[in-house]
C-alpha cells in the first residue's frame, strides 16, 4: 500500500482529487487530498499575507495530524513547488515527489520558483486578492475539459492568491537526495516533447505522458490514478 499525499494546483481544492482518490483507493492505496489556504473549501481565509510558506504549512499539518508515515507526495501544476519544499523540509519520509504538469525544482540551493502570475492571466480584480479562473485559460490550457468537468471548473474554481505565484522557495542540499518523477499533460500547451528530451531541464525520474489538458484529475481520473501506482 501507498500513502500519497496530493496538492492541487492553483483554483483548485482538494475537490479536485475526488475521482482519483477514489480510484487509489479502491486498488489498495490511501490518499489525502490536500486544500491550500485561500483556496477551495479554505477560500474564506484568503489574505494578503497567504503564501508559500502558509501553503506550505497546511501540507506539513496535514501530515503531522492525519498520522501520515511514509508517503508519495504530488504536487499539480504551482505546487511542484509546494511539494518540492515539503519534501525538503521532511525528506526522511518522502518516497517519491510526483510532479503533475507542474513547476519542476532544480537541485541548488538558491530560491527560485517565483513568477507573477499576473502577466500571464491577468491581473485581480479591483481589491481582490486572487487572480480568477476565467473561460480565456481554460480555453488555452484545458481543451479538454467539457461536459461535468468543465461544469464542476467553472462552479468550484476559486481565485488563485497571487503570492502562492510570486513566492520563491528555497531547498537544502537535502534534497538532492529526494527521488522523482514526472506526470506530463500533452494538451495543456507546454512543450512536452522538449520537456522530456532534456531542453528544458534534466528529468530525474520516470515519467509518463497522458494526452490531456491541464487538469488530467478531472478529464482522466482513471489514467492519472493509474499513472501515479505505476510512478509511485
Amino acid at each position: 500500500m501507498t500513502n500519497f499525499v496530493l496538492i492541487p494546483g492553483a483554483w483548485l481544492g482538494a475537490w479536485a482529487w475526488k475521482d482519483v482518490v477514489r480510484r487509489l483507493e479502491r486498488n489498495g492505496h490511501s490518499a489525502l487530498p490536500i486544500t491550500l489556504t485561500g483556496m477551495g473549501d479554505r477560500v474564506h481565509l484568503a489574505t494578503e499575507s497567504v503564501g508559500m510558506e502558509t501553503a506550505i504549512q497546511d501540507v506539513l499539518n496535514a501530515i503531522t495530524y492525519n498520522e501520515v508515515g511514509e508517503f508519495v507526495l504530488v504536487g499539480h501544476s504551482f505546487a511542484g513547488k509546494v511539494a518540492a519544499a515539503v519534501a525538503d523540509r521532511v525528506h526522511s519520509r518522502v518516497r517519491k515527489v510526483v510532479y503533475v504538469n507542474s513547476f519542476r525544482p532544480d537541485p541548488v540551493t538558491t530560491p527560485q520558483g517565483g513568477f507573477d502570475p499576473s502577466r500571464e492571466f491577468g491581473p485581480p480584480p479591483p481589491g481582490g486578492l486572487g487572480i480568477p479562473l476565467t473561460d480565456a485559460t481554460i480555453a488555452q490550457i484545458g481543451k479538454d475539459l467539457s461536459g461535468e468537468s468543465l461544469e464542476r471548473m467553472r462552479s468550484l474554481a476559486t481565485p488563485w492568491p497571487v503570492r502562492l505565484g510570486k513566492d520563491s522557495i528555497s531547498l537544502s542540499p537535502n534534497y538532492r537526495a529526494i527521488n522523482e518523477a514526472y506526470l506530463f499533460c500533452s494538451l495543456s500547451g507546454d512543450p512536452v516533447d522538449e520537456i522530456v528530451a532534456g531542453k528544458w531541464g534534466e528529468l530525474r525520474g520516470p515519467h509518463r505522458i497522458l494526452e490531456s489538458g491541464h487538469w488530467p484529475m478531472l478529464t482522466r481520473p482513471d489514467d492519472t490514478a493509474r499513472a501515479l501506482i505505476e510512478l509511485a
